[in-house]
């Protein structure tokens, strides 16, 4: 199994003006000092099975930029229904990474049906008409992936096969999901040059 952290340096050396939505958990510290460019850009989702639904949402509504989601193992199996939606809508702008360590990391650790050596989202995912969808397991071959992901013109999903162990050493992020969601969709709004969230009433 890979490094997870190391598969997000390598993603996020090939990111500048995509958007990206994540889960929860360790990956959320993670990603913010692996790819620290990509801050105002990053949006973390704090409901399981909710992440690359929310990717599809803004990959629909932004056709002209490339979206990112970076989904997990658990937080795909809540919802294995949108690997139907992404097969019948096929949008051209989404890359969706999924990083399977077999677990529920954030809740202690206990395995996932990814575990049992039978259960394949890669699979699952092209049973659902997404032809490009891989396992991986090797740290060359995801950033090739990553590659080929942002360039498709199709829905591109790569199951990354990690370890469960957080990178030490690295900060916390130091904002609630409040400040995260005003950071994220201010930075939309100025790289659109269009208005989301307009003056409250109450001002």
């Amino acid at each position: 199994m890979m490094k997870r952290y190391e598969c997000m340096e390598r993603l996020g050396a090939q990111l500048a003006e995509e958007l990206v939505i994540l889960s929860l958990g360790g990956a959320v510290d993670e990603w913010y000092n692996a790819a620290p460019h990509m801050r105002e850009g990053s949006l973390f989702q704090q409901q399981l099975g909710c992440v690359t639904g929310e990717a599809l949402g803004l990959a629909i509504g932004l056709p002209h930029r490339r979206i990112v989601s970076l989904d997990t193992d658990g937080g795909l199996l809540f919802n294995l229904g949108i690997l139907a939606t992404l097969g019948n809508e096929s949008p051209e702008n989404l890359f969706v990474v999924v990083w399977d360590n077999e677990s529920y990391q954030s809740i202690g650790g206990p395995k996932t049906h990814t575990a049992s050596g039978r259960v394949n989202l890669a699979e699952i995912a092209r049973g659902c008409g997404i032809e490009k969808a891989f396992v991986v397991d090797d740290l060359e071959d995801f950033e090739r992936h990553c590659r080929a992901g942002l360039a498709a013109r199709e829905p591109y999903v790569v199951v990354a096969k990690t370890d469960g162990i957080l990178q030490p050493g690295i900060s916390r992020k130091h904002s609630d999901g409040r400040e995260d969601k005003y950071t994220f969709v201010r930075h939309v709004e100025k790289t659109e040059g269009i208005s989301i969230m307009g003056p409250s009433e109450h001002n």
